[in-house]
């Protein structure tokens, strides 16, 4: 515990990446195999199942420090952690454990599963004697399932990838899709041996980059390939040894999610693996990503929920056809794999081919991308012909051309303590649109205003609250901001009647009055009225 603990402050302390990177290398070649494959799994953004809730655990800080509980409650709202207010609260029991990560983590954190709260808590208390208050800090996150440090999936891969002598997208790849924090995995990613069972891992994802000038100055049309931008999940279908594997670009198994996409899949030749996107489809066009979300995160899907919101995969690219890795070939030679990938799953199957877009010129494709918003997608993806497929958001080759985002001008009624550094200021905040003589949320965001901004927010919020209600305060409805969002549909879940995806702020309207924001009728107007792609 006392290396990984260092390895936290390291990381946590560092603004260098390089300094990042240094300590990581350090890390990985000191410790044992068993400790660096939990290290590793955390570090990559795994988290263990939440051992003990949040409510518990302010509970145990109050009854172990012997502090009222709405004493630990303004601590946490004004921290913003509850990790780190229970550390800072706890009393410090002993000078810190040197036992190894791994015995650590599967002999005292696991077990606490299966024991009623109160053996937990003497069973806590045994484990808080012996940590210091570093090492608390770091034992509260894993416990609630909240483990963050300030490093990147790819800064590990990179430190991973430099410290054994690997390329980064060889790396990427053998730490693609699910793995288990064991020994012989972390043995067989150093050594670059193949581990026992790996056939249904995925391959590191290829990013576009946002389109900065003008498509025209990407050179000759004819040398770029135009599809429209879906807005779905990003997801690869892996097909081999007979079974189907549907992942999510996030590395989770969506199977179940999509039992429809899988079961097409099976049509699929051993030894492929698709890249595309997962949408709900219907009558020939998307219904968008609030439909898509009824599928997300259920553990049980209904008929009455496949039957709605029927899910396709639209297929793009091919990048492993008859068991060969086709990632260095061209585009235009993997999407003839493709083409003869889906030739034979059936015209009613959920596995589709995105196909190009047909534009004599860049005037022509221009005209079409002005059609996005109603077709009920973001834009196009421009890729060029002869492109690899690569690891990552590399520049030069995948382009994305998404039209403009939606905006409204509208008001803070609410506001919210953000986390981490923003911790003990109101940072997060809920906008509403007019309608009639009130206003009624229809937002939350929380990004978007430079670090002065948010100051001088934080400061009007503490001086103009009108009521407290948990974390959350209300103010009144004088401040008005430009949002921002991707999309906007009806949602009659929602009390305004609409839902926008992916709100963030583009700047504080000081030279505004409430009464010039928008009204929730505009922002009905806005939802668009869409035809097939």
């Amino acid at each position: 515990m006392r290396r990984f603990t260092r390895l936290f402050r390291e990381l946590d302390e560092s603004n260098r990446t390089s300094a990042k990177v240094a300590a990581i290398r350090r890390y990985f070649g000191e410790v044992p195999a068993a400790d660096a494959a939990w290290a590793l799994w955390f570090l990559v953004g795994n988290r263990l199942p939440s051992v003990v809730r949040s409510k518990t655990m302010r509970t145990w800080t109050a009854a172990l420090g012997g502090y009222p509980d709405w004493l630990v409650a303004d601590c946490y709202e004004r921290v913003g952690d509850l990790a780190e207010t229970a550390a800072l609260l706890l009393p410090v029991g002993g000078s810190g454990t040197n036992e190894p990560l791994t015995d650590f983590v599967e002999q005292r954190i696991l077990p606490l599963r299966d024991w009623d709260e109160s053996v937990r808590f003497q069973l806590m208390r045994a484990i808080w004697a012996d940590l210091d208050r570093e090492q608390s800090l770091i034992v509260h996150k894993l416990l609630t399932g909240g483990f963050r440090v300030g490093v990147s999936k790819a800064l590990v891969i990179r430190a991973l990838a430099e410290e054994f002598g690997v390329e980064n997208k060889v790396m990427a790849h053998r730490l693609a899709g699910k793995w288990m924090p064991e020994t012989a995995f972390f043995e067989a990613l150093r050594s670059g041996e193949a581990t026992d069972d790996r056939r249904s891992q995925p391959y590191p994802f290829f990013l576009a980059c946002p389109l900065e000038g003008e498509p025209e100055d990407l050179g000759p049309r004819d040398e770029w390939i135009a599809e429209w931008k879906w807005d779905g999940i990003r997801a690869q279908i892996v097909r081999r040894d007979r079974e189907v594997f549907l992942w999510s670009r996030g590395d989770e198994l969506i199977n179940e999610g999509f039992p429809e996409i899988a079961e097409s899949a099976a049509d699929l030749p051993d030894g492929t693996v698709l890249d595309g996107e997962i949408l709900c489809w219907r009558d020939g066009r998307p219904l968008g990503f609030q439909a898509l979300q009824t599928r997300l995160n259920r553990r049980k899907l209904t008929a009455a929920v496949l039957n709605e919101n029927p899910a396709v995969f639209l297929a793009y690219d091919c990048i492993e056809w008859e068991g060969t890795d086709r990632r260095g070939e061209t585009l235009e030679a993997r999407q003839a794999c493709l083409a003869e990938a889906v030739r034979g799953i059936a015209s009613s199957g959920a596995i589709r081919l995105s196909a190009e877009v047909a534009a004599s010129d860049w005037a022509d494709l221009r005209r079409l991308w002005g059609e996005s918003r109603e077709r009920g997608v973001e834009g196009f993806v421009l890729k060029r012909r002869g492109s690899p497929y690569e690891t990552g958001r590399v520049r030069g080759d995948w382009w994305k051309w998404k039209v403009n985002p939606f905006t409204a001008d509208l008001v803070m009624i609410y506001a919210q303590a953000g986390h981490g550094r923003r911790a003990g200021m109101f940072t997060d905040y809920t906008f509403a649109a007019r309608d009639g003589g009130g206003y009624i949320a229809v937002a939350k965001a929380y990004s978007g205003l430079t670090d002065a901004e948010m100051r001088e927010v934080d400061r009007w919020i503490k001086a103009n609250t009108l009521a407290r209600r948990g974390p959350v305060r209300t103010v009144p409805a004088r401040q008005v901001f430009e949002v921002a969002f991707e999309a906007i549909t009806a949602s009659p879940r929602h009390k305004s009647g609409i839902a926008v995806r992916f709100p963030r702020i583009l700047r504080w309207r000081k030279d505004k009055t409430p009464e010039e924001a928008d009204t929730l009728d505009s922002l009905r107007a806005m939802v668009p009225a869409r035809r097939s792609a």
